[in-house]
């Protein structure tokens, strides 16, 4: 019997709370593939530039937040996991995965991703981690803001995810909830409009000219999987792989 692994690259793009990083692993899982979400990585620069004691608001402080940038994108400074079922954000040698999910990161990374040179340091880095697992012969679902338009211009695949503003921040509350965050759906929703005027001044979302838009809104995660799984299915991206040990 044969199983169904992802070949190329899957791009999902969308606002916060869309349910993006939930099913971007649950699919990378369902076929196979490696996973990487972006913003865990401007998180992580974000994480480091607060912790260098620079102020990220300040517009004099640009080129320090560059310099923090390139140091964190080179190789070895900053190794994201790209296992489903286990990712993993390793700053310095630290795992700062429960850090960069911090209040004072989330109101700062705006500011940190609106420098020019942290998108172009991100952004190659982003591409290296791309290129790594495609030329290894495995697939890769990758999320975040800007990856059908710029981090994976090529990608077999491209959906843009949407969801209404409510069910946005609703989502977005259980999450913070769940990961013992304190979290209210008023004060959430705050944050959610918030964080949209900040990052549509940065770059604004749009989805790329050949992105499937999918409206989650209605959707569980599982029934958002199922969509996706029948997307890559006709795009002919599963190719089936022998199961160790049969012949």
């Amino acid at each position: 019997m044969a199983r169904r692994q992802l070949r190329g690259v899957v791009a999902l793009d969308g606002p916060s709370g869309t349910g993006k990083s939930t099913v971007a692993r649950r699919l990378a899982s369902a076929v196979g593939a490696r996973y990487l979400d972006t913003g865990a990585m401007y998180r992580s620069v974000t994480l480091a530039v607060l912790r260098s004691d620079i102020d990220p608001a300040d517009p004099a402080a640009a080129t320090a937040v560059a310099d923090v940038a390139r140091t964190v994108a080179e190789p070895g400074a900053l190794a994201m996991g790209t296992d489903p079922s286990g990712p993993t954000v390793v700053l310095a040698g630290v795992d700062v995965a429960a850090d960069i999910r911090e209040p004072e990161v989330t109101a700062a990374v705006s500011a940190v991703a609106s420098v020019p040179a942290v998108r172009t340091a991100l952004i190659a880095a982003q591409q290296r981690i791309i290129a790594h697992a495609v030329n290894g012969g495995l697939g890769m679902v990758v999320e975040g803001r800007d990856i059908g338009t710029v981090v994976a211009p090529d990608a077999e695949l491209k959906v843009y995810l949407t969801a209404s503003a409510d069910a946005r921040a609703r989502r977005r509350s259980r999450q913070d909830v769940a990961a013992g965050r304190a979290s209210t759906v008023d004060g959430t929703r705050s944050d959610v409009d918030r964080r949209d005027r900040l990052d549509n001044r940065t770059t604004p979302l749009r989805p790329a000219a050949d992105a499937i838009e999918l409206d989650t809104t209605e959707l569980d995660a599982h029934g958002v999987v199922r969509r996706l799984l029948s997307m890559v299915d006709s795009r002919g991206m599963l190719v089936a792989e022998a199961v160790a040990g049969e012949r």
